[in-house]
């Protein structure tokens, strides 16, 4: 039996020991899957670490880079620092441990207004007290994300103390060059009437000087004293000039103007200088330009002067011409010459300031280099451009184009109608010729030029069997010569021609005798002005309408004694310029009183209103005069008027040497009727003298 248990039991002991092996392979198995995943978390783990590791020397890193910029940056949690670098607590000049989780601010004295920025930021610049002394910082503040997770304020600034002392220093030196413009401009005022008024002594002299009938020699050196001081007055012009533009002081009129007027003008007064080096000075003048322009006549009159009068002065032979045609809604001037030119690289430079043409050899340049400077400054005031053509030897043509609107009721220039006429014109002047032709041209007149006595001749011969007709008129330049202008005028007799006009410049006239002795049937001074040429030549124009004469030159030549009766006090206190108006106001038929300064003018005027001294129509008073000033004569003259009663106050013009835009204001202001500039002009005060020599309600309404 024993043996039969035996093989159960050991069935039954294995049936036992299978689950327990199972059991041990599953452990197994488990014991190898934990290894497998510790292992997994030991190197994320590890990984973790590197990362930790990196993100750690990265923001020192940065620390130490936002540490090393110098910026100063501070974050703040509801007014507590919860960040602060070293530069921002150098500013506490304490440690930035001691700073972190404090709540000190920096007393602020000054700041500029916020602006704000994209994405909600601010900037804005502050003046602080800090521990090294006063500094402006100029922040930017944001909101970021703090260490916990709420937002907080972070500001990031900058130190501008240098750039702000430097824009203060700008700010302080821009005040110190205006006020040293401003003492420019006082200072220039002040040379100005210092200078004008010798000057006005020196012209206005030679003036009175040349009325007493001086010999030919006299008229000589009388007219070298006359250019002498023009020319030392023209120079303080210049000088002026560029000062007013510079300090923007320098203010254009606007008001209606004769153009023919203005051109013959600047003509005359640059000829002599002309006709002195023997060249010749023409000007030509579109008909279809209106005869009245609106514009500043005195300021386009002193370009023109300075254009024409640089172009005589750099030539030596030929000529210089002034032409002025249409340019669309403005008015084009041309003034071209005959003289070296001007190299290509100097064009633009000539317009600067200071700036002159090298002389040749052996000569002096004369003049400031201003003009040409001046010139292009006020024709830019003026909305205008200017610019020069030239080739080395073949003479400048300087170009000026302005805005110069037609007046209002302006017509077009007069020109008569001569249609069947035939004009010949001599003259070895290429300028003159071609530039009188053109203005006899513009009256429908056929013109045939000849250069030398022999074509001129044959022309004469030849006139009858030309298409246009027989020779209506000659005109013949004496720069031809004395002797063959004298024959032509005989061949034209001959020929039955009655109208041979002579073309003599102003000295030529004194010397040449009568025309009509030399076979001539009258004259025309160089440069000739156009009424002149269609008066004088038209005259023998049986089918033409006659033009009314130049009245105006008329009048200048010989001023009519309209002061007779005419009671004026002078106030100046230099004794040179009180003669001279005093002598100038006897010529014109005043009687002139002379007071030596602003005192003895108003007691002579309060005389005069007491019936103690003769009565005054008019009172010159010099605008600087020691004891009161011409301003003040004016003004305490007009209280007195005012209590008096008087019905008709006394006329007062200022003299001055000042006569900006602010000094007639100032003028004006004081009480006096009108502001003349010296060297005080006879025509302005002659024009005075008319106006109260009319009756008394005239004089008023005037």
């Amino acid at each position: 039996m024993a043996s039969s248990i035996a093989p159960w039991l050991v069935v039954a002991a294995a049936l036992l020991v299978v689950p327990a092996a199972v059991a041990i392979v599953l452990l197994l198995r488990q014991r190898e899957s934990l290894r497998a995943q510790l292992a997994a978390q030991t190197r994320e783990t590890e990984a973790l670490s590197d990362q930790v590791w990196g993100l750690a020397d990265r923001e020192e890193r940065y620390r130490s880079l936002v540490e090393a910029q110098g910026d100063l940056i501070v974050r703040r949690d509801g007014g507590r620092i919860v960040y602060a670098n070293a530069a921002y607590a150098a500013l506490f000049g304490v440690p930035v441990d001691d700073l972190v989780g404090s709540r000190m601010q920096l007393p602020r004295l000054a700041s500029r207004p916020i602006q704000m920025l994209e994405g909600g930021a601010r900037s804005f610049d502050e003046c602080m007290a800090t521990y090294e002394g006063e500094r402006w910082i100029s922040w930017v503040e944001t909101a970021v994300l703090g260490p916990e997770g709420h937002t907080v304020i972070q500001r990031v600034g900058r130190d501008i103390t240098a750039r702000i002392a430097a824009e203060d220093e700008l700010v302080g030196a821009r005040a110190r060059a205006e006020a040293a413009n401003e003492a420019k401009s006082r200072f220039l005022a002040t040379v100005s009437h210092e200078f004008r008024t010798p000057l006005n002594g020196i012209l206005g002299m030679a003036d009175l000087l040349s009325d007493t009938g001086p010999n030919a020699e006299q008229a000589t050196y009388i007219g070298a004293l006359r250019s002498s001081g023009e020319a030392l007055l023209a120079l303080v012009d210049d000088i002026l000039d560029v000062a007013k533009v510079e300090a923007g002081k320098l203010e254009l009129v606007e008001e209606p103007f004769d153009l023919v007027q203005l051109i013959e003008t600047v003509t005359e007064l640059v000829a002599p200088r002309a006709q002195a080096k023997g060249i010749e000075l023409a000007a030509h003048i579109a008909p279809d330009l209106p005869a009245h322009l609106l514009g500043d006549r005195d300021r386009l009159r002193q370009i023109l002067l300075n254009l024409v009068g640089n172009a005589v002065k750099f030539t030596e032979t030929g000529g210089v011409g002034l032409s002025l045609r249409r340019e669309g809604a403005g008015v084009e001037f041309v003034v071209a010459d005959t003289g070296p030119g001007i190299p290509a690289d100097r064009l633009e430079l000539i317009f600067g300031e200071f700036e002159q043409l090298e002389p040749a050899a052996g000569e002096r340049q004369s003049g400031t280099g201003l003009g040409l400077a001046i010139v292009r400054r006020l024709v830019g005031l003026m909305g205008g451009e200017v610019h020069a053509e030239s080739q080395l030897g073949e003479g400048a043509t300087f170009r000026l184009v302005l805005p110069l609107p037609a007046a209002p009721g302006a017509a077009e220039i007069a020109v008569p109608r001569w249609p069947r006429q035939h004009v010949l014109l001599v003259s070895p002047s290429a300028f003159a010729a071609r530039f009188l032709a053109e203005t006899i041209r513009a009256t429908g007149a056929a013109v045939s030029v000849a250069t030398t006595a022999e074509a001129a001749s044959a022309k004469l011969a030849e006139a009858a069997s030309l298409e246009q007709g027989a020779v209506s008129a000659v005109l013949v330049d004496h720069a031809l010569g004395d002797a063959p202008a004298k024959d032509l005028a005989a061949a034209a007799r001959e020929a039955g021609i009655a109208d041979c006009l002579i073309l003599l410049s102003p000295f030529e006239r004194r010397q040449f005798g009568q025309p009509r002795a030399a076979g001539f049937s009258g004259f025309l001074i160089k440069p000739v002005r156009m009424r002149s040429l269609y008066e004088r030549l038209g005259a023998g124009f049986p089918q033409a309408a006659p033009m009314p004469g130049d009245a105006g030159r008329a009048a200048e030549a010989a001023p009519r004694p309209v002061g007779a009766g005419l009671t004026v006090l002078v106030a100046e206190d230099n004794e040179i310029n009180a003669l001279l108006v005093m002598r100038t106001l006897e010529r014109f038929g005043c009687t002139a009183f002379w007071a030596r300064d602003g005192r003895e003018a108003m007691q002579r005027v309060e005389a005069s209103f007491a019936g103690t001294a003769p009565p005054l129509d008019l009172a010159l008073l010099d605008v600087r005069m020691p004891a009161m000033t011409g301003l003040d004569c004016a003004k305490e003259i007009r209280a007195l008027e005012g209590k008096l009663g008087r019905a008709r106050p006394l006329s007062l013009i200022a003299v001055t040497a000042n006569v900006a835009a602010a000094d007639r204001e100032a003028a004006f202001g004081a009480g006096m009727d009108d502001c003349l500039a010296k060297p005080l002009e006879r025509a302005a005060l002659l024009r005075w003298l008319e106006r109260l020599s009319q009756p008394p309600a005239s004089c008023l309404s005037a």
